[in-house]
Order: C-alpha cells, then sequence, then structure tokens
C-alpha cells in the first residue's frame, strides 16, 4: 500500500482542487481529508455518510461543588485564568438558590437566573428572598470551559479530589461513500483545539479501510502551513506533493514545507499552480527545485474552467474542456508509474 499527501505552504494555492482531480484518476484507493480545520474536498466529492462518529479532543476541569472546600489553591495554580470564584471576576460575593458549577448563558441575562442547572428567582439574586433547590448559599468556584486548557494541574493540587478532567466532545469524523471510492474525513468544532490528532486517527480510518478493501493508494488531502496538523498528515506517507503558486510568498512557503518534509525524509515532488500569472517567480521556484533537487512534477495554467467545474461541483478532470485539465492528467499519469501499484 502506498500513500501520498497533498500538501501547500499556504492555503488557496489549489491543493484540494488537485486532490480530487487525483482521485477521479486513480483507482483502487481511498481518499481522506487531512485539512480537518477548514475541510472542503467533500464540496467536490459529494459523500454518502454511512457511518459518523464522535471525536474526544481534549478534557476540561469539573468542579464537584458538593466536595469542593474552596480553599482556592486551583485558583492560585491556574495560569489560564480559567478557574474563578466572584472575588476573582472583581465582583462582591453573591448569593443564589443553589451551588454554582458553571454560569450558563442565562446568567448574563435578566432573571430568573440558573446556576449549576438550579434555578434562582430574581428575589433570591443577593441572598434575600425564597429560592427553588433549598436555603441560599454562597456562590462557589467555577470553571470557564472557554478559558480551560485542560493542562490537569487545579485536579492535581487539589486537596478535596473535587477536581476532576472530563472528555470534551471536539468533532466529528465520517466514513463515506462517493463516486470515485471510499473517503474518510472529519469536522473539527468552531475553536476546538488537537486538530493533530484528528488528522491522525482520519489517516488510521482510512489504512484500516484500504485494507479492508484491499485497495493499495490512500490520497491524503492535507492541511496547508507547517503546523501540528501538517505534520500529522505527512506521518506514514510515500510521497509528499507540495502544491505551490508564483509569488514571493509562495515561495517562502514552498520552501518551508520542503524542509519539513525533508526533516521526516520524504520524498518530495513540486507543482506549480497558475505558473503562467507571474512567469518570472515561476522560473525562480523552478530554479530553487532544480539547485536542491527536488522534482518539478509539472507546472499547471491559470484556466477559467476550474472555477466553472467547481461551480457546477466537479472536479477538472470530469469538465467537458480545459487546459488546465489535460495538465494535470498529464501530471498524474507522470506521477503514477512511481507509485508501482
Amino acid at each position: 500500500m502506498k500513500e501520498i499527501a497533498i500538501i501547500s505552504g499556504k492555503g488557496g494555492t489549489g491543493k484540494t482542487v488537485i486532490t480530487a482531480s487525483f482521485a477521479a484518476l486513480a483507482e483502487k484507493k481511498v481518499m481522506a481529508d487531512c485539512d480537518v480545520d477548514a475541510a472542503d474536498l467533500h464540496l467536490l466529492l459529494h459523500p454518502e455518510i454511512k457511518e459518523q462518529y464522535e471525536f474526544k479532543g481534549g478534557k476540561s476541569a469539573i468542579i464537584n461543588q458538593n466536595r469542593c472546600i474552596e480553599c482556592g489553591k486551583c485558583l492560585e495554580v491556574c495560569r489560564f485564568s480559567a478557574i474563578k470564584s466572584p472575588q476573582s471576576i472583581g465582583d462582591p460575593p453573591k448569593y443564589y438558590g443553589g451551588i454554582c458549577a458553571r454560569k450558563s448563558p442565562q446568567s448574563v441575562g435578566d432573571p430568573p437566573k440558573y446556576y449549576g442547572g438550579i434555578g434562582a428567582s430574581a428575589d433570591s439574586y443577593g441572598g434575600g428572598g425564597s429560592a427553588s433547590g433549598g436555603d441560599a448559599v454562597r456562590e462557589k468556584i467555577f470553571v470557564d470551559p472557554i478559558s480551560c486548557e485542560g493542562c490537569g494541574f487545579c485536579s492535581y493540587v487539589c486537596p478535596a479530589g473535587a477536581i476532576t478532567m472530563e472528555e470534551d466532545i471536539s468533532g466529528n469524523y465520517f466514513i463515506s461513500e462517493t463516486r470515485f471510492g471510499p473517503f474518510v474525513h472529519a469536522k473539527l468544532g468552531i475553536a476546538q483545539e488537537n486538530s493533530g490528532k484528528l488528522v491522525s486517527l482520519v489517516k488510521e480510518k482510512a489504512r484500516r479501510l484500504a485494507q479492508k478493501r484491499n485497495y493499495d493508494l490512500i490520497i491524503v488531502d492535507g492541511s496547508p502551513g507547517i503546523g501540528c496538523p501538517v505534520i500529522a498528515s505527512l506521518s506514514g506517507v510515500d510521497y509528499a506533493i507540495v502544491v505551490t503558486e508564483p509569488t514571493l510568498t509562495g515561495l517562502h512557503d514552498l520552501q518551508r514545507v520542503l524542509a519539513l518534509a525533508a526533516s521526516f525524509r520524504i520524498n518530495s515532488q513540486v507543482i506549480i499552480n497558475k505558473f503562467d500569472l507571474n512567469l518570472d517567480v515561476s522560473r525562480d521556484i523552478e530554479r530553487y527545485c532544480q539547485k536542491d533537487n527536488i522534482d518539478l512534477l509539472g507546472k499547471i495554467s491559470f484556466d477559467e474552467s476550474v472555477v466553472k467545474a467547481m461551480v457546477e461541483e466537479k472536479t477538472i478532470v470530469e469538465y467537458h474542456h480545459g487546459k488546465a485539465k489535460k495538465e494535470i492528467i498529464d501530471i498524474w499519469c507522470r506521477f503514477s508509474p512511481l507509485l508501482k501499484i
């Protein structure tokens, strides 16, 4: 089994368009969209989801209010200011008709207000009047889930054992079918972390699916840049195809991502997309590849038919005409013999 990852030093270079085209041209393969922070390969592949799973990518602190002794040690050690008390947010002590573990959205609006799942009437705000849930008690220390980084230090120092770390649901991943074959993809939640972990999970599922179906190839649409999701995308691949564009920033980002791939001893190839928009920089990229013994796999012209194909939600190789279509097919015909499958 062989794996290829199509990556780029920056977003917007045409990486996904080329990945979708290779998916249309290759046989007996599994596609994997590992650009989980901004997945869009599904827009061209139109997957029919067969299986859906939750992705738990991190942990958040939860305070058991029945065990909390309000010693304040967790407040002292939290470097992210995620643990708060009435005093820590600049307010005087407040009283609610229940014990507050986390403030709900209603707590920032008008009464009635709810804290820790226990309702408090407007009269009980400040300690006066009756309240559902029993006698009014002072609000205790609580966790701001937006600020919590899940480091677990507060749980370690808590003398009462009142703080536990619970897994967060950070997104979903899917196993689907497309007109080109099986497809593994994911959706990371808004502002969620651990995208590298989710990429590794997507690749693992793609490998298992390929083994199950006795397929020879995995085509990975990787993330742009050089961060954790790119590193996870490159892990274990046989070839990295780097898509760049003829701009100075494109050349700079190409150099960075090629250096990253080289650190993993991955055989890298380069495609210059829309090369004819700046022939001078395209020649600079060619000279750089030649100087560093990097194979220039091919060049793709700027072609309006690529945009028209995307508007029709098709890959460019499915479109009926276009110069870029022929160039991408030629690139695949030049590259595929290297796979020896």
